[in-house]
């Protein structure tokens, strides 16, 4: 049930446009998951303290939980689902698959999202770069090792 106040919002989704209709507290995630069918972002803490929800909004990591649909009209909206390209994973998809950077694979399409936006900002991270960037991404299984190596793999991999 919609109720009152209820808005059409217009913005891009891997660079489709799309459009919504939800009451004023519909949250991006809400929108991604229940309008849209996009589902890689992942409903986990519902606060914003575990990055499970990251997408990317206008190019930068954004929990999508805590962003409200409406604030989102007009921009672009990334998720783990528009990385592939003529059936071919990003690199920083396939150097996770890679390196096992996953163990549950909950948190992998935050974590994927943190990464892929420290890429298009830096192209030759530090270690130290990518723990910064996946700091609000949180890995209840401890699969840190392997997102920093599939980071930087990926990284090479884009410079090549």
């Amino acid at each position: 049930m919609l109720g009152p106040g209820a808005a059409d919002v217009a913005f891009e989704v891997n660079g489709h446009p799309a459009s919504v209709h939800v009451p004023p507290h519909h949250t991006l995630l809400d929108a991604l998951r229940d309008e849209l069918g996009l589902t890689g972002a992942k409903r986990v803490c519902d606060e914003g303290t575990c990055g499970a929800c990251t997408v990317l909004v206008d190019g930068r990591p954004t929990y999508s939980c805590m962003t409200l649909a409406v604030a989102c009209e007009g921009r672009s909206i990334e998720t783990v689902e528009g990385l592939a390209h003529d059936g071919q994973l990003d690199p920083v998809q396939q150097a996770f698959i890679a390196t096992d950077a996953y163990q549950c694979g909950f948190c992998t399409p935050g974590q994927i999202m943190s990464v892929v936006a420290l890429l298009r900002a830096n192209k030759a991270p530090t270690a130290e770069d990518v723990h910064r960037a996946v700091a609000g991404n949180l890995c209840r299984c401890g699969a840190y090792p392997g997102i920093v190596e599939a980071a930087l793999r990926a990284a090479r991999a884009r410079r090549r």
